[in-house]
């Protein structure tokens, strides 16, 4: 196994921040995008990591739930400068784009007329072409095939038939099942080396606290009547069924706040098109909801629970997975298991692009036109998406004064 470099063991918590924070203001794009400005940045410039490792790191990330890219960072984080380089790379990364969602949050209740009133709905329109360009992306590259075709197909089944986070779970595990079944024929990755410093004792300490946050705190918010806890046990239980990245959030959040009465689904739909114009994860949608909630907390508390707790089970989930990644990843049933599971992850996004995002925003054939062409220039013109935000929102204002 290699010896770590005089850079991952020589850096601090600062330099960590800073590195991030460049980051967290100019990473537009989603999380693949995200991927290659770290590689950028960190592996090619600044050298913390080599490629070998940085692809095995990006392995890791995309095979356990959570932000990928979000966990890829606070990974190197915690190479370069330890448990508080990685606290200040999420934290670096996270803050921009929630502090401007919350901006969002503060102002869009009080948008109205006409032009409000546009705007917002082409928020809602580009959240058709952003999730309908993830759908497409994730099954050429997940259910590239008639077996993982069908499974998202299954999936789709799942959820529609058993709505809310049951339908979700039934499908992940179904795919993971069809996957052993019928997705052994792939290639098991080539495995290089990783070195961080956690041990077997932090990675099961790690790995408990997920299980019992996972099981207790639907029941100590039950027993205590807390607001709080049930807003933190709602987005908790999102973070911690993420699998296949930051647009597969969209449905479980979906099911945990519009289902509830919590937030509507207009404001829901158009925060969630406001997330596709601001830098870094797509999981700082959460900030946004947390401080829109109708119950109390709300605002910046509520912002503050909701973005701590949709982060926390993956990060979780990364650090007890550290230790024991190295033996496991290389077993054909595992990665069997995960193509299928990633297969149903296309069904799951693909149900919710028809609803609720599609019944949410599409009204007219106008409003179809609009978000076919932010869905041309995402994916043929390679637009970026903040780009297109603009676009949208600009032809929504247009649609509504016509």
């Amino acid at each position: 196994m290699p010896a770590e470099t005089d850079s991952q063991k020589n850096g601090t918590p600062g330099e960590v921040f800073a590195a991030f924070l460049k980051l967290g203001v100019t990473s537009f794009g989603g999380p693949i995008a995200h991927l290659g400005y770290f590689r950028d940045e960190l592996v090619v410039r600044r050298k913390w990591i080599d490629e070998a490792g940085y692809a095995d790191l990006v392995a890791l990330c995309q095979f356990l739930p959570g932000p990928a890219s979000s966990q890829v960072g606070f990974a190197l984080g915690l190479l370069r400068a330890g448990p508080l380089g990685a606290l200040m790379a999420w934290t670096a990364f996270t803050l921009p784009s929630a502090i401007l969602l919350l901006l969002f949050a503060t102002i869009a209740a009080s948008i109205e007329g006409p032009v409000g009133t546009g705007l917002l709905h082409g928020l809602k329109i580009v959240a058709v072409a952003v999730v309908a360009q993830a759908v497409w992306g994730m099954a050429k590259s997940l259910a590239p095939d008639r077996q993982r075709a069908s499974i998202a197909l299954a999936g789709i089944v799942c959820v529609v038939f058993l709505a809310g986070a049951f339908g979700q779970i039934l499908a992940l595990a179904v795919g993971a099942v069809a996957g052993l079944a019928f997705c052994r024929n792939g290639a098991v990755r080539d495995a290089s080396h990783l070195q961080f410093r956690v041990t077997k004792s932090v990675g099961y300490i790690a790995l408990a606290a997920f299980i019992l946050l996972l099981g207790l705190l639907p029941l100590l918010a039950a027993v205590a009547g807390s607001q709080g806890l049930s807003l933190f046990d709602a987005f908790y239980r999102a973070g911690a069924l993420v699998f296949g990245g930051g647009h597969v959030v969209l449905p479980l959040l979906q099911s945990e706040v519009v289902a509830t009465g919590w937030v509507a689904e207009d404001a829901f739909i158009a925060g969630y098109g406001a997330t596709q114009a601001v830098p870094g994860p797509l999981f700082t949608f959460a900030a946004y909801l947390g401080a829109v909630v109708a119950p109390q907390p709300n605002g910046v508390a509520g912002a503050a629970i909701a973005l701590i707790a949709i982060f926390l089970p993956g990060m979780l989930l990364l650090i007890g997975a550290l230790p024991f990644w190295e033996g496991f990843r290389r077993h054909l049933l595992a990665q069997a298991a995960m193509r299928g599971a990633n297969a149903a992850v296309v069904g799951i996004l693909g149900a919710a692009l028809y609803d609720p995002v599609w019944t949410s925003a599409i009204f007219t054939s106008k409003d179809f036109t609009l978000a076919l062409a932010g869905f041309i220039l995402l994916t043929v013109w390679k637009t970026p998406p903040w780009v297109v935000v603009v676009i949208c929102a600009a032809g929504g204002v247009l649609l509504a004064l016509l």
